[in-house]
């Protein structure tokens, strides 16, 4: 639990850190329902800080300003927003306020054991700024995704992109050659490769860049759905896969020979309202021609819960929903795709 000192007495008696199962102490008049306090700890309590003294790491690559991404273990990933004050979990349905997040990482701790954590950390800053202010806007930021998409070269054999896609990740010339026709991919800058995110009405939404050293979601876009079709846009499709990377989506396209009915579809990470409505919409349409949803995503403990999430979003559609996971001991479909040696 959070490691803090109570300086105002020698003697413990403000129960913290919390200790499940043991009554709180004096409650001081009336104080342990003080719906004013409890506001008052909502507003003064850093989120980041909560997270920074459990172990909790930024991943500065993945984080804007408005949303920063901390993880831990392998599978572990939350979210601080809300001006550091509030978080979410996007690998689950979690999300909330310094309370709920105390309670989400010591679900054995009571309200009561809480509030005491938090009286002891309110005010205190986090080690990092959580959001840094400028004088000036970034330029580039202020640019839309559809005017920086335009402005970069499409993807081909030349480009540094292409080398990392076809070299490092082993992704067959004739998938990238499609993934390029299509423009989902293009070169972005730093031999890093730009995947397209589209909404249901195919406009541009936002960018994932995936390179040899740096993996990201451009800032000022919204991510939505990275979508290939190897038989094209037009036509009816009866089978959509979904996995977590664009790359693992491209890698499971070459795995299938580039099976004609099926779009292959990435999330890039958690279901934000974008991804959600964007799936909804393509499940929607397969439901009407009574296709199949194959859920591919990572053969892990969280590629098992979004795959949960996902089939838990369009539980109302009618639709056939299958789980199909990398063979042998692979974690993804790019893995499954180098041993293979396609």
């Amino acid at each position: 639990m959070i490691s803090s000192t109570d300086t105002t007495d020698t003697t413990d008696t403000t129960g913290y850190p919390p200790r499940p199962g043991r009554r709180s102490d004096t409650r001081r008049g009336n104080r342990e329902n003080d719906a004013g306090e409890v506001d008052l700890l909502r507003r003064t309590v850093s989120c980041s800080v909560i997270l920074e003294r459990e172990g909790w790491k930024v991943d500065a690559t993945e984080s804007s300003r408005h949303a920063v991404k901390y993880r831990r273990s392998a599978g572990e990933i939350l979210i601080v927003n809300h001006d550091d004050k509030g978080w979410w979990n996007p690998l689950g349905a979690e999300k909330g306020d310094c309370f709920t997040l105390i309670q989400f990482l010591h679900p054995e701790c009571n309200f009561g054991h809480v509030r005491k954590t938090l009286r002891a950390i309110a005010g205190v800053a986090p080690a990092r700024p959580v959001a840094v202010t400028t004088s000036l806007p970034d330029p580039k930021q202020a640019l839309s995704p559809l005017v920086r998409w335009k402005a970069k070269p499409a993807l081909r054999p030349t480009t540094q992109a292409w080398e990392y896609l076809a070299g490092e990740r082993r992704l067959p010339a004739a998938i990238l050659t499609a993934a390029a026709a299509q423009d989902c991919v293009r070169a972005g800058g730093f031999g890093c490769a730009w995947f397209a995110h589209r909404d249901h009405e195919g406009t541009l939404t936002g960018i994932e860049a995936r390179g040899p050293d740096f993996r990201g979601v451009l800032r000022g876009g919204q991510k939505s759905l990275f979508r290939f079709a190897p038989g094209g846009t037009i036509g009816v499709y009866r089978r959509v896969a979904v996995t977590e990377a664009p790359i693992d989506a491209l890698s499971l396209a070459a795995l299938e020979q580039g099976r004609i009915d099926t779009i292959y579809a990435a999330t890039t990470g958690g279901l934000g309202p974008g991804t959600v409505t964007a799936l909804r919409h393509l499940v929607e349409n397969l439901g009407s021609v009574g296709g199949t949803l194959i859920i591919a995503t990572d053969d892990d403990r969280p590629g098992d819960h979004h795959a949960a999430r996902i089939e838990a979003m369009i539980a109302p559609i009618v639709v056939t929903v299958e789980r199909l996971r990398p063979p042998g001991d692979a974690k993804d479909w790019n893995e499954v795709l180098m041993k293979a040696g396609i």
